[in-house]
């Protein structure tokens, strides 16, 4: 089983949308892959809540069988869209796979 975390800190405000705005649509269009998706083992998505400065603003959990599983869904046209959509709005980036 392979573990792909991700977490991003937003823009204040990008494509016309505050980042509260843009965390819940991120959220909803990522969730969404779960049915679009059929390499995706699991998917959880969360919109912080957290006030620090250190905080990041969404995070993505989700569970892939593989490493090629990872990639196909890297590669998936509606993955690429999510992830269009997220290099335009986001300002930070961090990831972690790891094999359990």
């Amino acid at each position: 089983m392979l573990k792909h975390i991700v977490m991003w800190k937003l823009k204040e405000t990008a494509e016309g949308r505050t980042s509260q705005e843009n965390a819940d649509l991120m959220k909803k269009m990522l969730e969404d892959l779960k049915d679009q998706i059929p390499e995706i083992e699991s998917i959880e998505v969360g919109v912080n809540i957290n006030s620090s400065d250190a905080a990041f603003d969404v995070v993505l959990y989700s569970e892939f069988r593989n490493e090629k599983a990872l990639l196909s869904y890297q590669k998936h046209p509606e993955h690429v869209k999510v992830a269009d959509l997220v290099g335009k709005i986001n300002e930070m980036r961090v990831v972690v796979d790891y094999l359990v």
